[in-house]
């Protein structure tokens, strides 16, 4: 009889039982939430709506890290409203300045083996530390946080087994783009990689955490490190030592499959523009001007990190050509930085220093010049993504872009010849002045609501017949972003779906809105991996909006596909994926009695392109509780029901 792997081991901790075979869904009980402010209105408004008067996780921590940038009142009014909700219903709250929610929540809450749900595409980040972390739309999270399972599909686990030992001027940056070039931004759709082999051993926290962290960028449901003698070592130096468990697959825990990587076999890579998976060697495009270099993110902005940049610009300078712009992760980091003198060496060298948010990595300030060419530390290098439509972003480690800062070219790092040596500290500085604990007494506490802040949405129950015409038709890889666009405007706009509906699809077609309304609404056409990216449904609640009824593509991303049934839209599939190319922007489709026909569980739909006159067919993968909120035109209208 086979054993166990991590993934096995914490469903069963949390009283997952039977068969956990791929496909099957699981009600999975959630320990921990996080959200942060660009999606965490909309979810707290959610939570608000179920009725309950307190959270019933075991800690819930609302952040503020990405709408930062306060250039009218919008961004401070959410800040409001999300302070005053988490003192009413008893959630931490994390104010702007304290860090980006991944960093802070490695550094202040995570614990091995706990299950945490987060209304953000990178909350696996925590996998690092040993927790099973998924990101989700910010309606799950509400759920959650009301005390409901989260609806997981079990996937295939597969281990990512790292041999040997990274050389000097590698880092853990390295391993994750590895995997990207060999798996491509679809090779996790469906999966857990879970981490082993005797090359964990060398990897401290921060870097497992940035490896779970780009697991996102593959399309992974999750990623997980066990939790060993370094989580302990990490933890102590949190002052939290009695949060370890020891966490570790069975000998014989069996896996999908494995895959290998020889760490001593690696050298340093970069993503080019504009997919984390276009992977290849620093060297081969070694002499390549830069414009900009910025270090950062939730990615790469522990204090291993900024500190292994600050001791390679010591005593030198960037380049005059070259802007490099720097944030580091939290508060705590920020602090050490200032108390080693790291900051100074940094400052010195010309380096500018940004607040500990998310901030370019979203689009929100430092956006390149016209045509420029970005070097970043980030997870995230699609096109448009950092507000210059243009740019050519390019996504490698911070010692790649340390190095590179100074050349001002993309160099490889190992041409700087001794490489630096970063000692990790005993123990970290614990200031929680930015941690604002819930009010001992909630009733009160009045909710603020400013006036940006709108009333959710609600679809309607699913027509009988569906028809409309195709306003859209995309590719393969249609991002969140692409859907929605970042950016420090639009961004403002999160607690306002009228307003932020405006730009769907701004960058593919500026009219695409005015056509939806005008018209009633429609259908989207899209290739493989559709929604891909972000956890924001607003990608999902703004379209449904607009009236979209259902979007038709070759294959979803997890999360998307999820908040789109979440709020009522059908995500219906190719049954031929060559229909894709038969259809064009202005067909009218109908499909008739389709709701009677979802209801009774059919699997395939007939479909009438009414302007080509072709039938076509399309799948409804939907479970039985999928079909129930699609039905019923969303989940808060299920709840209600």
């Amino acid at each position: 009889m086979s054993g166990k792997n991590l993934f096995e081991k914490i469903l069963l901790q949390h009283g997952v039982d039977g068969t956990l075979s791929p496909g099957r869904v699981v009600d999975l009980p959630i320990d921990q939430t996080l959200t942060q402010d660009s999606t965490g209105t909309l979810a707290y408004l959610q939570f608000e709506a179920i009725g309950v008067p307190r959270v019933a996780t075991k800690c819930s921590v609302s952040y503020v890290d990405h709408n930062t940038l306060q250039t009218g009142f919008q961004n401070a009014d959410d800040h409001r409203f999300l302070q005053s909700v988490a003192e009413k219903y008893g959630i931490i709250f994390s104010k702007a300045g304290n860090g980006i929610c991944h960093q802070v929540h490695l550094e202040r809450f995570g614990v091995p083996g706990e299950t945490l749900l987060g209304s953000d595409s990178h909350t696996p980040t925590a996998g690092g530390l040993g927790m099973l972390a998924i990101g989700a739309g910010g309606l799950d999270v509400a759920m959650a946080m009301a005390g409901r399972p989260f609806p997981l599909t079990i996937p295939e686990v597969v281990q990512v087994r790292l041999e040997g030992v990274l050389l000097p001027w590698l880092s853990a940056k390295d391993i994750i783009l590895e995997l990207l070039r060999r798996l491509t931004v679809k090779g996790g759709l469906g999966k857990i990689f879970e981490y082993g082999g005797p090359g964990v051993r060398g990897l401290s926290v921060p870097e497992r955490a940035t490896i779970a962290n780009m697991g996102t960028e593959l399309g992974a449901t999750s990623s997980i490190f066990p939790s060993d003698e370094e989580t302990l070592r990490f933890l102590r130096s949190q002052g939290r030592e009695e949060d370890y468990r020891p966490l570790h697959p069975d000998r014989n825990a069996s896996y999908a499959r494995i895959e290998t990587i020889v760490l001593d076999q690696l050298e340093p890579l970069i993503a080019q523009p504009h997919m984390p998976d276009r992977v290849c060697r620093v060297r081969d495009i070694a002499g390549l001007k830069i414009d900009q270099v910025a270090i950062g993110s939730c990615t790469n902005s522990s204090y291993k990190d900024m500190a292994t940049v600050a001791a390679i610009l010591k005593g030198r300078s960037v380049h005059p050509k070259t802007s490099l712009i720097i944030s580091p992760g939290s508060r705590q980091v920020l602090a050490m930085l200032c108390d080693s003198g790291a900051l100074s060496d940094m400052v010195r060298a010309g380096a500018r220093i940004l607040e500990c948010a998310c901030g370019p990595c979203i689009g929100i300030g430092q956006s390149p010049p016209t045509g420029g060419i970005s070097l970043r530390t980030f997870n995230r290098n699609f096109k448009g993504r950092s507000g210059t439509p243009d740019a050519k972003i390019y996504l490698c480690s911070p010692e790649v872009a340390a190095v590179s800062a100074i050349r001002g070219e993309i160099t490889d790092p190992r041409s700087l010849g001794e490489p630096v040596s970063i000692n990790a500290p005993e123990t970290y500085p614990r200031d929680d002045n930015l941690l604002i604990w819930p009010s001992s007494q909630p009733e009160s506490v009045e909710i603020v609501l400013g006036p940006n802040i709108k009333p959710i949405p609600r679809n309607k129950p699913l027509q009988e017949d569906l028809s409309g015409e195709v306003l859209i038709v995309l590719g393969d890889d249609v991002t969140t972003d692409d859907i929605l666009p970042a950016g420090t405007h639009i961004m403002s706009l999160r607690s306002n779906i009228p307003a932020i509906a405006r730009y769907v699809f701004h960058q593919h077609d500026p009219s695409f809105s005015e056509k939806a309304l005008n018209k009633g609404g429609g259908f989207i056409v899209a290739g493989k991996n559709y929604g891909q990216g972000s956890s924001r449904e607003h990608a999902a609640i703004a379209p449904m909006f607009l009236g979209i009824r259902g979007v038709i593509a070759r294959s979803f991303a997890r999360i998307h596909r999820t908040n789109l049934i979440n709020f009522g839209v059908l995500p219906l599939l190719f049954d031929d994926e060559n229909d894709h190319s038969q259809i064009q922007p202005g067909d009218k489709l109908y499909m008739e009695d389709a709701a009677a026909a979802i209801k009774r569980g059919d699997v395939v739909l007939r479909a009438v392109n009414m302007t080509k006159k072709r039938d076509f067919y399309v799948r409804v993968v939907l479970n039985p509780r999928e079909r129930a909120i699609v039905l019923a035109g969303g989940l808060l209208n299920l709840k209600q029901g």
